[in-house]
């Protein structure tokens, strides 16, 4: 039997919808929304957190979800409002059995300074080169800012909600933990 999930996915800061197996309805005059997809699954990568420890996605494969946002600068007025919305919702994501890994093109130092400023109890890591952001199709807005998106990837490595906003940061916290929320899913 068919399982029919509704997913919310949002495309230039504008709403539409996704269902299992379908492509998903655009937008009048908006294009798709590039990069991955609900149902997709998630590359993996390793990138140094902020002490140049490598990170593999693979290594919670199996044991966690994992909510993987993009974001465009460390210590930056959106940025850190929005690290701040993950911190402060941390142990919300923990219940979830979900970890939090921060990804944008700062230096290790940087994430290392900016965890320890903002006392950021997750994971950030460092892209320099952008090459991760450029797997996962996270583009640039407006041809210079990097995007702001946030990935849930359930506990087998497949991406079970996407949202990209560049500018509400504290919609991809919530967004992110409604998708875990979500019954029925294998997160």
């Amino acid at each position: 039997m068919s399982h029919y999930r509704p997913r919310r996915v949002i495309e230039n800061d504008l709403p539409y919808s996704e269902i299992d197996g379908l492509r998903p309805k655009t937008c009048p005059n908006k294009r798709r929304m590039p990069g991955l997809q609900y149902g997709a699954t998630a590359p993996d990568f390793e990138l140094p957190d902020g002490s140049g420890k490598p990170v593999r996605l693979s290594q919670y494969r199996g044991s966690n979800a994992v909510v993987l946002y993009f974001y465009p600068k460390d210590d930056t007025g959106v940025c850190t409002k929005q690290a701040c919305g993950f911190r402060d919702d941390f142990a919300r994501f923990q219940s979830a059995g979900a970890v939090i890994l921060g990804v944008s093109d700062d230096s290790s130092e940087s994430h290392r300074q900016f965890s320890s400023k903002y006392q950021l109890p997750f994971t950030l890591l460092s892209d320099t080169g952008g090459r991760v952001r450029k797997l996962y199709g996270v583009s640039r807005k407006f041809g210079v800012l990097p995007g702001r998106v946030t990935f849930v990837i359930d506990r087998d490595g497949v991406v079970r909600h996407v949202y990209s906003a560049l500018f509400e940061s504290e919609k991809h916290v919530q967004e992110a933990l409604a998708a875990l929320a979500t019954p029925n899913s294998s997160l």
